[in-house]
């Protein structure tokens, strides 16, 4: 893998494919490339993927976490690939939610998978999650985080070795020192100041949830698609992102990125 500058240093890059268009892969807290490559397998042309902050080997930035300083780093390695699309998840979601507000001219089209808040933060039970994953990963305890990342699966699922690779590896990412500070203060922030901004947003809009999952409450994906003045929206089962449609999935992004 290779690395572009970053506002605050390096950020680590891996570029598939070849020729036009070009577009932009961004990832979700504590995950990585590897995890995010699956959603562009049905898509034509170069496939920037990279990592945010102290992911990866990209810089472990000592600034504060806030989705200026993400939407920054996003800017900058869209810029060194020219990559007028984009698909963000998760925390990545957010992040080029942002910058697509901020620069609408910047992307020709843009998927939006499991977006976690506009601008108002998440509450109720999806914080508590995150507080007591927190406490494990205070106490450095990896075991305690993998069973609760874990029990946020689907029941049907849990059993599923790659879903329980997947918590285990999850949990070892955020143990990392500079994730493990931020974990309380990430879902307690907001993309966006006002969600009016995003009829500002000119290019065509993929938005994709799940149902049950409320660190991504679905009801995100209807008011997007709202307020986005060309946007679709596609709300899968329990578990559908990424586990039991990826099938459907990766059509449904192909088909639309490819358009």
């Amino acid at each position: 893998m290779a690395h572009v500058p970053g506002p605050d240093g390096p950020l680590e890059v891996l570029v598939s494919g070849s020729g036009e268009p070009a577009t932009l892969f961004a990832h979700g807290l504590a995950g990585s490339i590897t995890e995010t490559r699956p959603f562009g397998s049905g898509v034509r042309g170069t496939r920037v993927f990279f990592h945010f902050r102290s992911h990866g080997t990209s810089v472990a930035a000592e600034t504060p976490w806030t989705y200026a300083a993400l939407e920054a780093e996003l800017l900058s390695v869209r810029d060194a690939f020219d990559a007028r699309r984009g698909l963000g998840v998760s925390l990545g979601a957010g992040a080029l939610l942002r910058a697509a507000t901020s620069q609408p001219s910047s992307f020709d089209r843009l998927v939006l998978v499991l977006p976690p808040a506009l601008d108002k933060p998440r509450t109720g039970r999806a914080l508590h999650r995150v507080d007591v994953m927190a406490s494990y990963a205070k106490k450095d305890d990896a075991e305690g985080l993998a069973a609760e990342l874990l029990a946020e699966q689907p029941e049907d699922l849990r059993a599923r070795s790659v879903v329980q690779v997947w918590a285990r590896q999850q949990a070892e990412r955020l143990l990392q020192p500079t994730v493990r500070r931020v974990m309380r203060d990430i879902p307690r922030m907001c993309p966006l100041e006002d969600k009016s901004a995003l009829a500002r947003i000119s290019c065509p809009v993929l938005v994709i949830g799940q149902e049950g999952d409320e660190a991504h409450p679905s009801g995100l994906v209807h008011e997007l698609v709202e307020a986005v003045p060309d946007a679709q929206g596609k709300v899968f089962g329990p578990g559908g992102v990424p586990w039991t449609s990826r099938a459907e999935l990766r059509a449904l992004i192909g088909a639309f990125l490819n358009d």
